[in-house]
């Protein structure tokens, strides 16, 4: 919430991304940022590119967005995240909003 009124909406999402981490940090909580996601396939473990904003505690994945809306492929792509990397939280926030409580989406991947 701090992030988002000191700034509000129309920057990119990678500013959102070093402020909120900054934030984080700034409270005593472990986070890492553009932390690599490999992807399993058979019996490899392939580098395919793939990247979370942020990962908080080692629990939470934390996938930042400044559009105009949050389309089904968004959250897809956060649920993907999740099941790939075994972990069942995440939010998506999207900073392109007027209020940023409208702009929260907690998506939970079920096992």
């Amino acid at each position: 919430m701090d992030v988002h009124r000191a700034l509000g909406p129309g920057l990119l999402e990678s500013v959102y991304e070093a402020c909120l981490e900054y934030e984080l940090v700034a409270r005593g909580l472990s986070v890492q940022r553009q932390m690599g996601l490999p992807v399993r396939y058979k019996t490899i473990d392939l580098e395919a590119g793939y990247r979370v904003d942020l990962l908080v505690e080692k629990q939470v994945i934390v996938e930042i967005k400044a559009i105009d809306q949050v389309a089904p492929i968004h959250k897809a792509q956060l649920l993907t995240y999740l099941r790939l990397s075994n972990l069942q939280v995440g939010l998506l926030i999207n900073f392109n909003v007027e209020v940023l409580k409208k702009g929260i989406n907690r998506v939970v991947h079920n096992y």
